[in-house]
C-alpha cells in the first residue's frame, strides 16, 4: 500500500503553506496558509485553489502564523466539512491573526475603492473574507495539546511536539496503520531554535519514516541567541545618543513579545538609557494578552526571572501600550529618543507604514529589522538598502540607519536542521522532503544531508510525492 504527499503552497518558496497527506481515499492537509509578497500574485493565488476543499477529511495547523493560518476561513465556504486540529495556544492567535487579516483586507480595499471613485473608475473587488467567515472557521477548531495522540481517520493517528517556534507551535507525526501495514510523517512546521526567549526548546520526536522539513534559512547560519541583548542594547544606546528614535518593524506574534522581553531585561540591568517604548500594534498587544494566558508553554528560564518573583514579563515602567489611532498618531510628534515597535513585520500593511514614513528620512533614526523579509515586501528593500522607497504610493529617501540583527529568527538555520535531523533513527528515516524555502536555501541544505548520506527530495508546486507503507 502507498500513501502519496504533495504540495500547493510552501514548494520552492517560503509562503503559502499547503501540504497533503493522502492514503486510501482519505485527505490530510497540513496548514492552509496564505501566500505573501508580490500583492497582485499573491491576491490570485490565495484566491485560486489548485484543490478541492470539500475532498479534505481533516486539517492540521502547525502554528498561527498567518502563512501557516491565513486562508483558514476560506475552508468552510469553500466545502471543507471536517475538523482543523491544533493547540490550544494555536487556536486563540490564530483567531486574532486571522480578524486581523479580515480587517486589514476591510479597510484595504475600501481605500482602494475610494481611490477608483476618484478617478471615475469601477471597483468591485471582494475580500478573500470577512470577520464572520472566520468566526465560522473556528467552529471547526478542536484543540488537542502536546503528546495527546488523537485519531484523525481511519487508522490515522497524530501527536503534537512543541516546536519551539512560536506560541502553541507544534511538530506533528502522523501514524498511519491500514491492513496491517504502516508508516510514519513528521511535519515540522516551522522549526524554532534553541535558547530563545519564552519558549521551550523544539522537542525531539520519536523515529519516522518520512520528514517533512522546513528550510526558510537552509544556507545560512544564525548569530547565537546570547548575543541578542548585546547588539540590541548596542543599536539603542547609538541611536539614543544622537537623539534619534529605533523603529522596529515586528511580527505581532511572538518577536514583539520577544522584543519586550528583552529590553525588560536590558532597562533592569540599567544597560539602555530609560527611553519609552511603544508597543504600536493593536494586535501585538491582544496576542501578548494570549502569552500571558498561556503559560504552560513558558520556558524554565522564564518562570525563573519573573513567574517566580512575580513579575510580568511584558510590562516594565517605560512600556507603553498604543491602544488608539490618537495615540499612535500622536507618536508622529515625538522628538526625543523612543523605540517603536510596530507590525505589520514585513512592512506590508498595518501602522508601520506611518512610522517608517516619518522616519526614514532623518538620519539619526534607525530603523531595525528582527525578521525574515520575503521577496517583493517593502521590509525586503528597507533591508536591502534601497536609496528610496515606496510607501502609500510616494517615494522617500531612505536616509536612517538600516540594522538587521538576525539572532531573533525564531527559524531554525542549518546547523539547528541538521543537528535536529541527525537525532533521528537514521536507519529508519527513508525520505526528507524540503519545504517552506527559496530555491538556494533549499539546494545547499540538500546538498548538506545528500553529503550525509540522507535521501533528500526538494518539493516542487503540485509534485506528487510517493510513500511506503510497510
Amino acid at each position: 500500500m502507498q500513501a502519496v504527499l504533495f504540495s500547493w503552497g510552501a514548494a520552492e518558496e517560503v509562503t503559502g503553506s499547503k501540504h497533503f497527506l493522502e492514503v486510501k481515499g482519505e485527505t490530510l492537509m497540513v496548514d492552509c496558509g496564505a501566500f505573501q509578497g508580490h500583492r497582485e500574485e499573491a491576491d490570485r493565488k490565495n484566491r485560486h485553489w489548485e484543490f478541492d476543499a470539500s475532498q479534505i477529511d481533516s486539517t492540521i495547523l502547525t502554528h498561527a502564523h498567518y502563512d501557516h493560518c491565513g486562508l483558514v476561513p476560506l475552508l468552510p465556504q469553500k466545502g471543507f466539512s471536517g475538523n482543523i486540529y491544533t493547540t490550544p495556544a494555536s487556536r486563540d492567535l490564530a483567531s486574532l491573526i486571522m480578524m486581523d487579516s479580515a480587517h486589514i483586507q476591510a479597510k484595504d480595499l475600501e481605500f482602494l475603492a475610494k481611490r477608483a471613485k476618484r478617478k471615475g473608475e469601477i471597483f468591485e473587488k471582494e475580500p478573500l473574507y470577512n470577520e464572520h467567515d472566520v468566526v465560522t472557521s473556528l467552529d471547526y477548531f478542536v484543540t488537542v495539546s502536546y503528546h495527546r495522540p488523537l485519531f484523525i481517520g481511519d487508522g490515522i493517528r497524530a501527536t503534537f511536539y512543541d516546536a519551539g517556534h512560536i506560541l502553541g507551535s507544534a511538530i506533528t507525526v502522523v501514524d498511519v496503520n491500514k491492513n496491517s501495514q504502516s508508516m510514519n510523517i513528521a511535519f515540522s512546521g516551522d522549526l524554532g531554535r534553541k535558547n530563545l526567549p519564552i519558549l521551550r526548546d523544539p522537542e525531539n520526536i520519536p523515529p519516522v519514516d518520512y520528514l517533512v522539513m522546513e528550510s526558510t534559512y537552509g544556507n545560512r547560519l544564525h548569530d547565537p541567541v546570547e548575543s541578542a541583548m548585546k547588539h540590541l542594547a548596542d543599536v539603542v544606546n547609538r541611536t539614543a545618543d544622537r537623539g534619534g528614535k529605533i523603529i522596529i518593524p515586528s511580527f505581532a506574534v511572538e518577536r514583539t513579545q520577544e522584543l519586550i522581553y528583552f529590553l525588560h531585561l536590558l532597562h533592569d540591568e540599567k544597560r539602555i538609557p530609560k527611553i519609552p517604548v511603544y508597543i504600536d500594534s493593536p494586535m501585538a498587544t491582544n496576542a501578548t494578552s494570549i502569552f500571558r494566558v498561556h503559560q504552560e508553554c513558558y520556558d524554565e528560564e522564564t518562570r525563573q526571572a519573573f513567574l517566580q518573583h512575580h513579575q510580568n514579563p511584558f510590562g516594565f515602567n517605560e512600556l507603553r501600550y498604543v491602544s488608539n489611532v490618537e495615540e499612535s498618531k500622536a507618536l508622529n510628534e515625538l522628538r526625543e529618543p523612543a523605540i517603536i515597535i510596530s507590525s505589520s513585520g514585513m512592512c506590508e500593511a498595518g501602522r508601520i507604514l506611518h512610522h517608517l514614513k516619518n522616519n526614514v528620512t532623518d538620519s539619526r533614526n534607525t530603523v531595525l529589522i528582527v525578521g525574515y523579509m520575503a521577496k517583493n515586501t517593502l521590509g525586503r528593500r528597507i533591508l536591502e538598502k534601497q536609496a528610496k522607497i515606496r510607501i502609500f504610493g510616494d517615494y522617500y529617501p531612505l536616509k536612517a540607519e538600516v540594522v538587521a540583527l538576525n539572532e531573533f529568527s525564531a527559524h531554525a538555520d542549518y546547523r539547528d536542521i541538521l543537528d535536529y535531523i541527525q537525532q533521528l533513527d537514521y536507519h529508519k528515516l527513508k525520505e526528507i522532503f524540503l519545504v517552506h524555502g527559496e530555491p538556494d536555501a533549499q539546494k545547499h541544505l540538500k546538498s548538506l544531508l545528500d553529503e550525509k548520506g540522507y535521501h533528500t527530495t526538494i518539493v516542487r508546486y503540485g509534485g506528487r510525492y510517493t510513500l511506503n507503507l510497510h
